[in-house]
């Protein structure tokens, strides 16, 4: 073996590379001049200081963590990566497959397919695959291209969409012949099954799904981990999984402020954003996942409020010992956006007391107090406050601010929202360290028109709908 494997502990904690988790930086952290494509807040910070707010941290991570999975043809390489993405259930980890990059075969070529040797490195388009991940690492999307195995071509007019993630997995028999490939990768991971098991699952592929016959099978090399037995060995995948899991931890906004809560990302979660997000959907369904979202968000938010410990006598006569809802409790919500989070918060808390506050956003000044109706023993209570949008933070800031004036301590305000800016996040935890935020998704960037992307567009518009 031409690199020596060391013990699976010692390869995951050495594998513990740079990591960057949903906050595309790449361009801040360089600290590059102020232009006119830079963002608000990019062009405020670097101005001021020549860096970006999170540029400050030294150990703040820049890029995704890259995963190698080799092995023998047939080995159980496409199951293990499965098996790895499904237990984590995120959508932060995407699967790139090598064989994506198959060149398509000339005409000469495919009149002797038998004869041709698809698991030699010139049947891949290696400038393609490294282009790839170079794009994804740098945060930008990529077109990958879906390859025919029944004509030996790439579909002309068909791609597979893949978005920049925190975890990319690359898996091919010759995913670690390229050094330049390899260079990228922070783990190697060999999947490794014997020889008679493989040929009988080759020649059951090979001859069903692709029409092709049996070539030699590629010895192991340059892995860090070796998986005995393929997907059958749940053990070192859990292994993989739980170093998986450690890479992807918290947001990273949420490690610079430990008062900013994101709520666990899911598939359901992920795709209840993907259709509110879509500028097609309808205006019920926009309504309907919006409210499921709220919901999630709203009952995060109240398990960050303070308890007491209950005891109570169940059915069989024995004593459960739980805990005692917070019962000084009201939602103010910020119109008018807020107002569409006001039935998630009826529904979770009965016979909640919910103030207003209306503020006039004249472009991101957000300065304007309109209105206020708030509960007149507010100062006794801990406040939820409403509005599913964080963009600048101005507005924010201006309702937190009334609330405190109000007799609120900080500390009592737990600020709940959809998805947040990561300015809007600077903004507000900056002037309030000790309030909550908890919020759904934080998203990449304000634009010049101060608005959050890739966003959702004006909620309020969406959701009562006055954007015909």
């Amino acid at each position: 073996m031409p690199e020596e494997t060391t013990s699976i502990d010692y390869v995951m904690e050495a594998a513990s590379g740079p990591h960057f988790s949903g906050l595309r930086l790449d361009g801040l952290l360089s600290s590059p001049p102020a232009s006119s494509s830079s963002s608000p807040a990019q062009r405020s910070s670097a101005s001021a200081s020549g860096l970006s707010p999170l540029a400050a941290d030294s150990n703040f991570p820049k890029q995704p963590f890259v995963i190698g999975v080799s092995g023998g043809t047939a080995s159980g390489k496409t199951t293990v990566c499965d098996m790895i993405i499904q237990q984590l259930h995120d959508h932060r980890v995407v699967l790139i497959n090598q064989d994506s990059f198959y060149r398509g075969l000339t005409p000469e070529e495919s009149e002797r397919v038998y004869e041709y040797n698809f698991d030699h490195p010139e049947a891949f388009d290696t400038e393609q695959l490294l282009d790839c991940i170079q794009k994804l690492k740098s945060g930008q999307s990529y077109q990958v291209p879906i390859y025919d195995f029944k004509i030996h071509r790439r579909c002309s007019d068909s791609f597979r969409q893949v978005n920049a993630s925190d975890v990319i997995i690359l898996e091919g028999i010759l995913i670690f012949h390229d050094q330049h490939v390899r260079n990228m990768m922070n783990m190697k991971i060999f999947v490794d099954t014997d020889a008679d098991v493989r040929l009988a699952r080759r020649i059951r592929r090979d001859t069903v799904e692709r029409g092709r016959d049996i070539n030699s099978v590629l010895e192991q090399k340059y892995a860090d981990v070796i998986i005995p037995r393929g997907g059958d060995n749940h053990v070192a995948i859990d292994l993989i999984v739980q170093h998986i899991q450690t890479k992807l931890g918290q947001h990273n906004l949420c490690k610079i402020y430990p008062n900013v809560y994101v709520i666990q990302s899911t598939f359901q979660i992920r795709g209840m954003h993907t259709l509110i997000r879509d500028t097609d959907i309808s205006k019920h369904d926009f309504v309907f996942y919006s409210d499921r979202l709220i919901r999630l968000v709203v009952e995060h938010g109240l398990g960050h409020l303070p308890f007491t410990e209950k005891q109570v006598v169940t059915p069989t006569g024995s004593v459960y010992t739980g805990v005692d809802f917070c019962k000084k409790l009201c939602g103010v919500s910020i119109i008018r956006s807020g107002e569409s989070m006001e039935n998630a918060m009826r529904a979770c808390c009965k016979g909640i007391k919910i103030g207003k506050i209306l503020i006039h956003r004249d472009g991101d000044n957000g300065k304007q107090l309109i209105y206020e109706k708030l509960p007149k023993d507010i100062s006794e209570r801990h406040v939820l406050l409403l509005d599913p949008v964080l963009a600048t933070g101005n507005s924010a800031n201006q309702a937190i601010e009334l609330l405190i004036q109000k007799g609120v301590p900080e500390s009592h305000i737990i600020f709940l929202n959809l998805i947040s800016a990561p300015e809007g996040i600077h903004c507000v935890c900056k002037r309030f360290p000790s309030l909550k935020i908890v919020t759904s998704e934080i998203d990449v960037e304000l634009n010049e028109e101060f608005r959050v992307i890739p966003g959702l567009g004006e909620f309020g518009d969406r959701y009562f709908g006055t954007d015909d």
